[in-house]
């Protein structure tokens, strides 16, 4: 079972988490309780479990997309709800059934989640209105996601794109630094500022002594352009540190590469497209699109 990272919504001020198993969103149903009583979490998700109407919506579910749901185990549950003192817990559903839509996880960041489907329909026993609230919280994380997914794949593709113009141009318009006979004689420690004098002329640490009221790095501030320059040096220099060239050698040539990248790839079209990806409003809209 691959687990993912919990993501989390908010829905009318209440925290809820969404967890990602094998590809699949589970919601928390102990975060939808707390909206009810948030002490009493158990109490009200098993209460609403022993119902019948909920047993025959939860049996329906698995029979529809459980293929190793045991349907035996569903009838009996379906003829004890009618009994005052039939209790089901998450638990007991999931190992009696084999039950795929609800899955009951422990430890401090534990408790009961489930199937979109199934947490709706809680929702909605819970209130109508929260339930609604809910979808349109869902619904606007997927396509926040989707988006970001759809991004992703853009700044690969128009990346390629980019680099792929490194082998046929060539312009002597250089808007990297030369470096200073000093700056080619210091021995740098840490790799990454070999990477960062190269191409920016400067050490993370001269970065934040220059700039002592940004928050971050040197990275952080650039643009696309410089990121795509960077990408590449830093891949170049993990190569030819393997060959042995001393630190002197690297810098002088990393410098001259990055002088000659940034000449052929200002004028690129697709540098332009990935600096207008940045661009969007607080839905995820591009604003500026380049044609």
């Amino acid at each position: 079972m691959h687990v993912a990272e919990n993501k989390i919504i908010n829905v009318k001020d209440n925290e809820i988490r969404v967890m990602n198993i094998n590809c699949t969103d589970y919601i928390s149903l102990t975060d939808l309780a707390k909206y009810k009583e948030k002490d009493r979490t158990d109490y009200i998700i098993q209460n609403w479990m022993r119902n019948l109407n909920t047993i025959i919506f939860l049996g329906t579910w698995e029979y529809l997309n459980n293929p190793n749901f045991n349907s035996i185990e569903f009838d009996g549950f379906k003829i004890e709800s009618g009994n005052n003192a039939f209790i089901l817990t998450p638990k007991k559903w999931i190992e009696s059934i084999n039950a795929i839509g609800i899955i009951s996880k422990q430890g401090r960041y534990g408790g009961t989640f489930a199937h979109p489907d199934i947490a709706f329909e809680f929702a909605s026993w819970l209130s109508p209105e929260f339930k609604l609230y809910l979808i349109t919280e869902f619904e606007r994380l997927k396509k926040k996601e989707a988006y970001q997914d759809k991004k992703e794949w853009e700044v690969s593709r128009l990346i390629s794109k980019a680099n792929y113009t490194l082998q046929t141009d060539a312009i002597k318009n250089y808007m990297v630094p030369k470096l200073t006979e000093k700056q080619k004689k210091f021995i740098y420690a840490n790799e990454a500022d070999v990477v960062n004098v190269a191409l920016f002329g400067m050490t993370s640490r001269m970065w934040r002594k220059n700039n002592p009221n940004l928050e971050g790095n040197i990275r952080d501030y650039t643009d696309i352009l410089h990121l795509v320059i960077l990408s590449n040096l830093e891949s170049l220099n993990s190569e030819i540190v393997l060959k042995g060239i001393p630190q002197k050698e690297r810098l002088i040539y990393l410098n001259k590469i990055a002088r000659r990248q940034v000449g052929i790839l200002m004028k690129n079209k697709s540098i332009s497209k990935l600096e207008n990806l940045k661009k969007v409003d607080n839905n995820g809209i591009v604003l500026v699109e380049n044609k």
